[in-house]
């Protein structure tokens, strides 16, 4: 018997899969506990529709952040710091120091785990920061530590 699965079901396959199962453990035990459905002709078109629009909503999405992208890319953040001998900082610039920045020059929310900071910055100058907005989409900002 063709269902179609409801939620993830181990040795049968995920949710939103259209798989042959037995006649009996369809009927007996996936279909009363709402694990999967009867693939008939209007599930099956319901299954297509559901797709087809997750597809365009995730579409969406990452044009969103491609547009966010752009307003990111090239941006300059200039971040003061106390700093000690030859330039090293007294503590460090942190991911949430640079994601607070954003937020402050440009009104954009980003979370400061999207924020690519192999580890925190420990010296003045300049460094290129990758900023993950989408799994696609990356930006890249400079951040400029300079002494207060």
């Amino acid at each position: 018997m063709k269902v179609i699965l409801q939620e993830d079901v181990s040795n049968l396959g995920n949710k939103g899969d259209v798989v042959e199962a037995a006649d009996g453990h369809a009927r007996n035990y996936l279909l009363p506990r709402g694990l999967a459905k009867e693939a008939t002709k209007q599930n099956l078109n319901n299954l297509e529709q559901k797709k087809k629009s997750k597809q365009k909503q995730k579409e969406e999405e990452r044009k969103e952040a491609q547009k966010k992208a752009e307003e990111l890319e090239g941006l300059v953040l200039e971040i003061a710091v106390k700093a000690g001998d030859n330039n090293r900082l007294f503590g460090s610039v942190t991911s949430m120091d640079i994601a607070d920045e954003i937020e402050a020059e440009t009104g954009e929310k980003i979370d400061k785990r999207n924020i690519d900071l192999d580890e925190n910055i420990k010296n003045l100058g300049v460094k290129p920061v990758d900023i993950k907005l989408h799994k696609d989409v990356t930006a890249t900002v400079k951040v400029k530590v300079i002494e207060a």
